[in-house]
């Protein structure tokens, strides 16, 4: 079983993602052995980050052996699908989500989100909740304000001018070493998991066009005061659909509180927090992750919810 990478064209722009575990939906003539709906994991990555964030688990996967097909798409400006331009808002990654499946021909996933994917599976069920089945929230944005300064920062006018002079002088290339090697040090400990992390995501910055839609991401949902995009007001509309939250709680760029807030909001939501993880859990202990989505799965039958009965729930909201 060995991850592969594809990719599609989607209106004139290449989208790439990372395929792994497809024996697990076909039979051996080629024909899917759960017929138009085998159960698919879509695993979206965070700002700045690719396909690449999820290796671990995929790994681990690999390892134990995997019953649904897992697809990690790279979104918009990330990795290697292309983004010179375009719409970076989580409407938009959203929207893009649901071509490629589209395009794939599946029709109903389960999203797993970590941080900006998070928000991106948060906006990916309200506004497709008919192709929702289950959702997994991963040290998610969009659950509250708080958010690490140096996400603020890029927030601030000007940080359009200035990130490119910092790539283009060798800064972030400069930063994205110190970073790796920190992670290599002895001393550093547990924290080289998010070390390593933080440096492959401040690597893909030195590309103009990964830096440019970094920008623009950033400002869809991050100001100067922290997050301006917040999906808790909306969360009862998760009942019926089961959700996991899962954060470490050590994470330096968005609270665990957000974490335990969200347990609270969410209807039979169900909440695991890795100890002495950092922003990148599912990279911390990506056994314990993979086990935790597989059980997760198996325990909860995929939601069957579609936009006419959502109208209901949110009219006794307004009443």
């Amino acid at each position: 079983m060995t991850a592969t990478r594809r990719t599609r064209t989607l209106h004139g722009q290449r989208m790439s993602y990372v395929e792994a575990c497809p024996d697990a939906v076909r039979s051996a003539d080629g024909r899917d052995d759960a017929g138009d709906d085998p159960e698919v994991v879509v695993l979206v990555h965070g700002i700045a980050g690719s396909a690449e964030t999820w290796t671990p688990v995929l790994q681990a996967f690999e390892a134990t052996g995997c019953d649904r097909l897992l697809l990690a798409p790279e979104l918009l400006g990330h990795g290697e699908s292309a983004g010179v331009g375009g719409d970076f808002s989580l409407g938009a990654y959203a929207n893009g989500l649901r071509d490629l499946l589209a395009v794939l021909g599946h029709r109903r996933v389960t999203v797993v989100g970590h941080s900006l994917g998070g928000g991106v599976a948060m906006q990916f069920a309200y506004q497709f909740p008919e192709m929702c089945s289950r959702l997994v929230l991963v040290a998610s944005g969009g659950l509250g304000r708080g958010v690490s300064p140096v996400l603020r920062l890029a927030a601030l006018p000007g940080a359009e001018w200035v990130l490119p002079v910092l790539a283009s002088t060798g800064l972030l290339g400069l930063g994205a070493r110190g970073l790796r090697l920190a992670a290599s040090l002895p001393t550093t400990g547990p924290g080289a998991v998010g070390l390593r992390e933080a440096a492959r995501h401040a690597a893909s910055l030195t590309e103009r066009a990964h830096l440019d839609a970094f920008v623009d991401t950033v400002r869809s949902v991050i100001g100067p005061g922290g997050q301006r995009i917040s999906g808790t007001d909306r969360l009862y509309l998760t009942e019926g659909l089961p959700t996991l939250v899962v954060w470490g709680d050590r994470d330096p760029v968005i609270p665990v509180g957000h974490a335990r807030r969200a347990g609270e909001l969410i209807p039979h939501g169900r909440l695991e927090i890795f100890e002495g993880a950092g922003h990148f859990p599912h990279c911390y202990e990506p056994e314990r992750f993979a086990a935790l989505l597989t059980e997760f799965c198996d325990a909860n039958a995929p939601a069957e919810i579609d936009v006419a009965s959502l109208g209901p729930r949110v009219a006794s909201r307004g009443a």
